[in-house]
């Protein structure tokens, strides 16, 4: 690498991105940082030298170049899309959705081609935080389930006691006593069986609980209601894309190819596939 110590601020970021297109990232990292010190107020430096770090797994230094790149200009679609993916690597899932979201909005106000990129980052954020939460929920059955089961035998073990005390009081015989005993144990032994059976059944039904993503909207991201297919193909959520339409352009989000809303058409075979998906799940209404 050639000497850089006269570079202009814009000449070290150009071969910044040069040796970025090479993959090498750690020398980019160096120009994007020369760059900085000539020129600290220039916010693409800072997403580029954020991508870097991305690249190579610096998920903090990644998140404080975007933050700084956000801080002089908060539109940046870059500074939030990169911090989003930054702080989804980090397990950080609600704002890594937030900076994801800012990101898939503002490029379409921007009217900025990023395809799919934004779009499918965000969908991979809201499924792992949907999972973590599906986890949380599934120990906490687990929980239930275990001090429920202890509270039934610890009142069978109070109901014998008191048959023993019983049977030295009141003068119960052994035999007498002994059967009450086992029908005491009788009764937490079908209490239990049964209470594991009800949370099996529930467990059976909601603990694999995923939408796939065909049955979401590409562009609000959330279950359909009211699918329309464009003629590229592309199935979206009637108010979502009507929306795009007026207030974005008239094209296609996906493909870019013109669309108009004219040539919308309902989906039908989507909609039973999707009515027939809730109906069997419930909970998706709240995915």
């Amino acid at each position: 690498m050639y000497s850089t110590a006269n570079l202009s601020d814009k000449e070290l970021k150009d071969q910044g991105n040069r040796l970025f297109s090479l993959r090498k990232y750690e020398d980019a990292v160096n120009c994007y940082t020369k760059a900085i010190i000539k020129n600290p107020t220039m916010p693409t430096y800072f997403t580029n030298r954020a991508l870097c770090h991305l690249k190579m797994k610096r998920w903090d230094s990644s998140c404080q170049d975007c933050r700084r790149a956000l801080d002089m200009d908060s539109t940046l679609v870059k500074g939030h899309f990169f911090l989003g993916q930054a702080l989804l690597e980090m397990d950080n899932y609600d704002e890594a959705i937030k900076h994801l979201q800012r990101a898939n909005d503002l490029a379409k106000e921007q009217k900025l081609n990023f395809g799919d990129d934004i779009a499918s980052q965000l969908r991979a954020a809201r499924k792992k935080r949907w999972n973590v939460q599906e986890e949380k929920r599934i120990a906490q059955e687990i929980e239930l389930l275990t001090y429920l089961n202890r509270l039934i035998v610890e009142d069978a073990h109070r109901q014998i006691q008191k048959v023993k005390e019983a049977k030295d009081t009141e003068g119960l015989t052994s035999e007498e006593a002994e059967s009450q005993i086992l029908d005491v144990e009788r009764k937490c032994d079908n209490n239990v069986s049964e209470l594991n059976a009800l949370f099996a059944k529930v467990d059976d039904k909601r603990r694999k609980r995923d939408v796939p993503d065909y049955l979401c909207g590409k562009i609000s991201f959330e279950i359909l209601r009211e699918p329309v297919i464009t003629p590229s193909g592309i199935t979206y959520e009637r108010k979502d894309i009507e929306e795009h339409l007026q207030r974005v352009g008239h094209f296609d989000p996906v493909t870019r190819v013109k669309l108009t809303q004219d040539q919308l058409i309902p989906n039908f075979a989507m909609k039973e596939v999707v009515d027939s998906f809730i109906q069997e799940n419930e909970w998706a209404l709240d995915y």
